[in-house]
């Protein structure tokens, strides 16, 4: 006999199938004068955020993180990061919990290694590693889900 549980097929679920870079670009258009123009000097780091999502399968979904971070001085890019971070995730959720879970929850779980990897990207370029801040998801959210009742408010005027 034995206290271990088996998950049931009807509890909430949330799996993780696999996580991929699914597209990765860094540049630094000025080099070798850039690093030179960066010493002392504290550029103005602006980060893009989006998630993206797409239905693979049966309760299975493609969740894409992108992140778009410049390090811009005196309005010239100094170093231009683009991260696609991707999951496949398989939900066992109700209906009006699946929206919410792919746009906060799996941007959440994908976040600390795409952070990791703007770090690696930036050190290996020659640069001080960039350590990304924590995102807020549900902020986040919050702004797609106005922005979306705003269009169709709009769209309906």
């Amino acid at each position: 006999m034995t206290d271990a549980q088996t998950p049931s097929e009807d509890l909430p679920q949330l799996q993780v199938n696999m996580q991929y870079i699914k597209d990765l670009s860094f540049e630094i258009p000025g080099a070798p004068h850039s690093f030179i123009e960066m010493q002392g000097k504290n550029p103005e780091i602006p980060i893009h955020v989006d998630v993206n999502v797409a239905n693979v399968g049966a309760n299975a979904y493609e969740v894409v993180l992108h992140l778009k971070v410049e390090a811009l001085l005196e309005g010239k890019a100094l170093f231009i990061l683009e991260l696609a971070y991707a999951g496949v995730f398989t939900l066992n959720l109700p209906e009006d919990q699946i929206h919410p879970v792919l746009l906060i929850e799996c941007p959440r779980l994908l976040f600390p290694f795409a952070r990791n990897i703007v770090a690696d990207m930036t050190r290996d370029g020659g640069l001080p590693p960039l350590l990304l801040q924590p995102l807020d998801f549900v902020q986040l959210y919050r702004a797609r889900v106005e922005e979306m009742n705003a269009q169709q408010a709009a769209g309906q005027a």
